[in-house]
């Protein structure tokens, strides 16, 4: 299959202004359409994609190579706008579909890249199809054009790389992967241990965990990393789950001394970890603050372009580290900040209307903004990113949570997002960040011949591995394949390769340390579907 030359210039640009879409004209190396300026500056194998407009809103610019594609046995992989939904797949042409990020073409034994740079200041999404490639870049501040003034916006930066004969299409994934981040935080050691959240459902207690973490401290023999104990959602003053679940950030009436409570975690052989909802409050904070009202009375969701609310989530971030808590996973923050989840957005991203309160920077700057706030608040405790943009959390994470989340009810669930996630995020692993394809939701309500798999899996894959366990669901059997699989988690391993991923979304069979292996994912009567609502005809 012939590479395609990205790094050239386009054969059509297009940009939106909030009156609707205007065809850019070339001259003398850049594109023009009234003040605003796209010009591109070739590096090697990378290509910036810059824009100055003035006065003049921009909401996206769409850029177009004509180039020929031969659809016959072609397979396109791309990426989600934040986490995996169990959709992650390899398919044929498919000209309306976005892809977010990068996309890989892969025919014919090589498989190439193409995609921009992580940390970019835009929301980005290609498009594929037998007449040419597709990208859009959205630089709007939330749903209203952006203002840039005298400022000129390195809105993304293209990378494109040449699969080599004979290389698998995982091997060329993993190595594109990391060529679009430059600068990954990685985990010192190998990241392992417990997660209350998939037996407790935020029905939990000081109590709780101090026995959660005897447990978890019990299974773990290594003696120079220690597994993590990660308090979810519950332990907060607003906690019950849906929109009621954000700050103030104290404890509630089953929580009393949350310093205490990190202190005893160490001393009982675990790496205390905190979870939180950084842009989600109950509480009194002033109207500029607020970027809209949530559906329930008391919830306030912030703007995160106003100083004063990256100083409040820097100072309550700064207060879970100086609690004592090494890892902490902060939660939401995509969907607080655009009401959808990454499956809905689609290429519209959010639809409320409202931009944010700072017009001059885009809602990618803005978000990017957060993060590094939380990066430097949190010191020297690992951060997880959760319902976060991994695209534009790479370099900022340590740990991304990859995919929607697994099930302690339901093994369905933990089959659809689990393993997709573990084997199509896969390549972003040690190259983005760790990635992690969320817990063993342990309890008596899903198989354990099908659970067992997926903690095996999990614990041989070398990404990050937790564990929520219901202490009646734990027998002899289940705890001994706990405390081997925390021996395995506990060390550096090798990332697992998923082997059928070109032709199945579930894969079953994967490369281990060099051996193949076969699990086998479906329950006795195969997967069941929801039945859709019933029409009535009139």
């Amino acid at each position: 299959m012939e590479f395609l030359d990205l790094l050239t210039n386009p054969d059509n640009v297009e940009m939106e202004w909030e009156q609707g879409w205007v065809r850019a004209s070339f001259r003398s190396r850049e594109w023009y359409a009234g003040e605003t300026v796209i010009s591109f500056e070739t590096r090697a194998n990378c290509m910036a994609v810059r824009l100055s407009a003035g006065q003049t809103p921009v909401r996206r610019l769409h850029l177009r190579w004509q180039r020929e594609l031969d659809s016959g046995g072609i397979r396109v992989l791309g990426d989600q706008w934040e986490r995996g939904y169990g959709d992650l797949e390899w398919r044929g042409l498919v000209a309306e579909r976005e892809m977010p990020w990068y996309f890989l073409l892969s025919k014919g034994g090589r498989t190439h890249g193409y995609g921009v740079e992580t940390g970019t200041s835009s929301f980005c999404y290609w498009q594929a199809d037998a007449g040419g490639i597709s990208l859009t870049l959205d630089v709007r501040c939330g749903e209203a054009g952006v203002l840039l003034g005298d400022r000129t916006l390195e809105a993304a930066v293209i990378v494109t790389r040449e699969g080599a004969e004979g290389e698998s299409a995982f091997g060329a994934a993993t190595a594109f992967c990391r060529m679009m981040c430059k600068q990954p935080i990685l985990p010192s050691q190998p990241v392992y241990g417990g997660n209350n959240w998939y037996y407790a459902y935020g029905n939990s207690s000081t109590a709780e965990i101090i026995a959660d973490s005897e447990r978890v401290s019990d299974w773990s023999s290594s003696v120079d990393n220690r597994p993590f104990m990660v308090i979810d959602d519950g332990w907060q003053l607003c906690s019950g789950g849906g929109s009621c679940n954000g700050g103030p950030w104290e404890p509630n009436y089953q929580f009393s001394d949350m310093q205490k409570l990190a202190s005893d975690m160490k001393g009982i052989g675990v790496r205390p970890g905190i979870w939180c909802r950084p842009l989600l409050v109950a509480n009194s904070v002033p109207n500029h603050w607020r970027r809209y009202g949530g559906h329930n009375v008391g919830s306030i969701y912030l703007d995160p372009s106003v100083p004063d609310v990256l100083d409040y989530v820097g100072n309550e971030i700064r207060k879970l580290h100086d609690w004592g808590y090494e890892l902490i996973k902060h939660d939401f923050s995509t969907f607080d900040i655009f009401a959808k989840w990454g499956f809905e957005m689609g290429a519209s991203m959010s639809n409320h209307g409202l931009a944010f309160a700072d017009r001059t920077k885009t809602t990618a700057e803005i978000i990017v903004a957060l993060y590094k706030k939380i990066a430097e608040a949190s010191a020297d405790s690992l951060i997880i990113g959760c319902n976060t943009v991994g695209h534009l959390a790479a370099g900022l994470v340590e740990i991304q949570r990859t995919g929607d989340d697994t099930s302690g009810k339901e093994w369905e669930r933990t089959r659809k997002m689990g393993v997709n996630t573990l084997a199509f995020r896969m390549p972003q692993h040690d190259t983005f960040f760790a990635a992690d394809a969320d817990c063993v939701g342990l309890t008596d309500d899903v198989p354990w011949h099908l659970n067992k798999q997926w903690l095996e899996l999990l614990s041989e894959s070398g990404t990050p591995l937790f564990i929520s366990a219901d202490p009646k669901a734990v027998g002899a059997e289940q705890e001994a394949a706990i405390r081997k699989a925390f021996e395995r988690a506990s060390k550096p391993l090798p990332p697992a390769e998923p082997l059928d991923w070109l032709d199945d979304r579930c894969p079953s069979r994967w490369q281990i340390a060099g051996e193949e292996r076969h699990f086998n994912w479906y329950a006795e009567r195969g997967v069941q579907l929801n039945e859709r609502p019933q029409v009535t005809l009139r």
